[in-house]
């Protein structure tokens, strides 16, 4: 298995136990761990999927809740995949970075013709979305748990186009809404066909829960899922009221632009310090070095963008933002 924890010292503790899916293995729909029902009234097809990162499980910890209350839609249809499980199957509390995929970054094989490029690699993370894509097709409201290297605010990534703004509002947990077009490396799942079409009514949403392993990414996980369910009246408006009455008050939102990522292209890449994320910046501040390459604060404010510990040639080293209106 090829590590993505190389040069990655462990700076988390691990206080989430990832929950056993095994049961959900057969699935409902023919595709393995892939369970969809369908009310037998018109409507959107809402999905929520999880673990496209083997090493996040906030997202397994969600579904899971939702699935063990026997949920069903109240119309349209209702489905629930846990993505990339021979990942999430071989993490490791005692070395928790060695399994983000087994061969490469499952969220970053959704452009156009990749899963058709028949000169491509076959690596399981191809297999298992070839393998997927089929069901991906026919969502139309999608909501992907993921979670984040640092100890950062939790945020919606929604997407290059408006919609994902409007969908990551209506949402409302947790509160911070980022738009942004990607990255250089690959395209996403939740940017896949007609997700990031400003035309089309198919939209998604990608929620960043908070640390990787800490408690707490497993309760905004959840959060936001009974939001992006209400939002989506794939369930009733009061679903899960008596959770959320527990739980902090629906924040206002705050939305930011990426006006660019910065992708590394040597392999001396470096920050300036040690950037957490969500950090405003005045326009011309130090941000690091790509070899003799200095890279400073292109606007005031410059927020960053979940700073990335894998600093390595090709990949996103942070994201440069900007507050915009909500």
């Amino acid at each position: 298995m090829t590590s993505s924890a190389t040069g990655l010292p462990n700076i988390y503790s691990v206080e989430l136990s990832p929950p056993d899916i095994s049961a959900y293995a057969e699935g409902n729909t023919g595709v393995p761990y892939v369970w969809t029902f369908d009310s037998g009234s018109s409507g959107p097809h809402v999905a929520i999927t999880a673990i496209v990162h083997g090493n996040e499980p906030c997202g397994a910890i969600a579904i899971d809740w939702l699935m063990q209350m026997g949920l069903r839609p109240r119309q349209g249809k209702l489905s629930f995949a846990f993505v990339n499980t021979a990942a999430y199957e071989a993490f490791d509390p005692e070395v928790p970075d060695a399994t983000r995929w087994v061969e490469e970054d499952f969220n970053r094989l959704w452009g156009d013709g990749v899963l058709d490029d028949p000169d491509r690699r076959v690596t399981p993370e191809v297999e298992r979305a070839r393998e997927l894509r089929p069901w991906l097709s026919s969502v139309d409201l999608l909501l992907d748990i993921h979670s984040m290297q640092h100890k950062t605010d939790a945020l919606i990534i929604a997407g290059p186009a408006a919609k994902g703004r409007r969908l990551g509002r209506a949402i409302g947990w947790p509160g911070i809404v980022v738009t942004d077009k990607g990255h250089a490396e690959g395209q996403r799942m939740r940017d896949f066909g007609d997700f990031a079409d400003p035309a089309s009514d198919r939209n998604a949403a990608l929620v960043e829960c908070g640390q990787h392993w800490e408690a707490e990414a497993a309760e905004v996980a959840k959060d936001c899922a009974v939001g992006f369910l209400r939002a989506t009246a794939a369930v009733p408006a009061d679903f899960a009221e008596d959770r959320m009455a527990t739980r902090p008050p629906r924040p206002e939102t705050v939305c930011y632009e990426v006006m660019g990522p910065v992708t590394i292209e040597t392999d001396s890449f470096r920050f300036a310090q040690d950037w957490r994320g969500l950090e405003h910046l005045p326009k011309g501040t130090l941000i690091g070095y790509d070899g003799d390459r200095a890279i400073h604060a292109p606007h005031d404010p410059t927020v960053l963008i979940m700073p990335s510990r894998r600093l390595w040639p090709g990949k996103t080293a942070v994201r440069l933002a900007r507050p915009v209106d909500a």
